[in-house]
């Protein structure tokens, strides 16, 4: 026989359970109205797309030795230094494509980052460094420099195309200068020197098609 004072205490204690089981639930489930309502009014936005403009990127071809002018509609930030790496990675791309007239393998993430600064900075004063012309800093990964095909003409193809299609859409652009993993390098792949600074003049194209 269970004494009775025993059967009372397990009735309290059962009751008792029953009684924190349902508070725990409505607990819950208030926690996750909140939740929900805290998600409904969250302030959302959508992705920032820059919009579309055209950009004129010199093209290289291997079989005259040329440079056309072609252009695009690309989505270009308005940050000068982003849009200079857009266009590039546009440049690279082509090149990489089955068939290229130019064919370099790497893409459009073969630009790492693209550094712009006034050129010839000493003796500069601040409005010269504001309106004057730039020097851009490219620096490239090193797959593509590891990459890339040997030869002089193909090396030279390569950096005045990116010299032309940077000055073609930055006009302040004067001076160009590249960089491998952020770090000077002798030649691009054996041939064009990648010591020296390359002023975007020399990238002179012939007629193109758009």
């Amino acid at each position: 026989m269970i004494p009775r004072h025993q059967k009372y205490l397990f009735g309290i204690l059962l009751v008792a359970s029953l009684v924190m089981g349902v508070v725990l639930w409505e607990l819950r489930e208030h926690a996750h109205q909140r939740l929900i309502a805290g998600q409904d009014s969250a302030h959302t936005s959508a992705p920032i797309i820059a919009p579309a403009e055209e950009a004129t990127l010199m093209v290289a071809n291997d079989y005259d030795g040329s440079l056309r002018t072609q252009v695009y509609s690309l989505p270009l930030p308005a940050d000068s230094s982003a849009r200079a790496r857009a266009v590039l990675s546009r440049l690279l791309e082509i090149y990489a494509a089955p068939n290229a007239a130019h064919a370099v393998p790497g893409g459009g993430g073969s630009v790492s980052q693209v550094f712009l600064m006034p050129a010839g900075q000493i003796g500069a004063t601040g409005a010269q460094q504001q309106s004057g012309p730039q020097l851009a800093v490219v620096n490239l990964v090193g797959s593509f420099a590891a990459g890339h095909p040997s030869g002089i003409e193909t090396e030279m193809l390569t950096v005045l195309s990116i010299s032309g299609t940077l000055h073609a859409n930055l006009p302040r652009v004067t001076e160009v200068r590249f960089l491998v993993d952020g770090r000077e390098r002798a030649t691009l792949a054996g041939h064009a020197d990648l010591t020296r600074t390359y002023l975007t003049g020399d990238a002179a194209p012939i007629a193109g098609a758009h």
